[in-house]
């Protein structure tokens, strides 16, 4: 599928986009690990497209370096992958993933209806987006540091589904615990705990995927995308 160039506050970036068989479909904006927009997250998307829904996965590291594509592979390129992380700007970012929804939801082969998700930093990010955007949903894969957006979570006004991992060593058990509390009763956010898992579980070839989980959050992410953009 082809790239594509996103007009943004700040200046272009690019995309992956990925196309359904038939169109028009309803569009997914698809928010990066600290891996960039690499296979792992080029896979995602074209099975997103497989299931009938219009996937792009925008580059948010352009303003550090464009067309990062790391693995989990190596300790160099996890180290590459930290550094990127702790220069990036999640206020940019979102204003990023914003001009990409909204790109997105322009775009021919889009019904207009738009959602996001999001993995790791991206997890972060799709829980921002839920509270900042007019995305129609918007669905979180573990999500970094959750806990300290709970206040955020009073501007949610559509469907946010969140996947967390019960032994995230990212998401400390207290942490989690912060979230559950300063979400519970919030009639837009619904949170699954995936008993035993570590993060990144979904993330295939990953240290920690786990095949079994990541399906149940995978059918629950499609069915929840189905349900909130049809």
């Amino acid at each position: 599928m082809p790239d594509i160039t996103i007009q943004g506050p700040d200046g272009e970036f690019g995309a992956y986009l990925a196309l359904p068989a038939s169109t028009p479909a309803p569009g997914i904006v698809v928010a990066q690990e600290i891996f960039g927009v690499n296979k792992v997250m080029r896979d995602i998307c074209d099975g997103l497209a497989s299931e009938g829904f219009v996937a792009c996965c925008p580059d948010i590291f352009w303003r550090i370096e464009p067309g990062i594509q790391l693995t989990d592979q190596t300790q160099a390129e996890w180290d590459r992958a930290f550094e990127l992380f702790n220069l990036f700007n999640v206020d940019k970012g979102i204003e990023d993933l914003k001009a990409a929804l909204a790109e997105l939801r322009g775009h021919e082969a889009c019904n207009g209806k738009v959602g996001d998700v999001g993995y790791c930093l991206g997890g972060k990010l799709a829980y921002l987006m839920a509270a900042r955007s007019d995305a129609d949903c918007s669905v979180s894969y573990y999500g970094v540091g959750l806990d300290e957006l709970v206040p955020e979570a009073q501007n949610i006004n559509n469907p946010l589904l969140l996947h967390v991992a019960s032994e995230d060593g990212f998401f400390p058990k207290d942490a989690q615990a912060r979230l559950a509390d300063g979400l519970k009763g919030h009639p837009q956010c619904t949170l699954q705990v995936y008993e035993g898992n570590d993060h990144a579980f979904a993330r295939v070839g990953g240290e920690h995927y786990d095949a079994a989980a990541a399906k149940l959050a995978n059918d629950r992410s499609l069915a929840f995308f189905r349900e909130n953009l049809s």
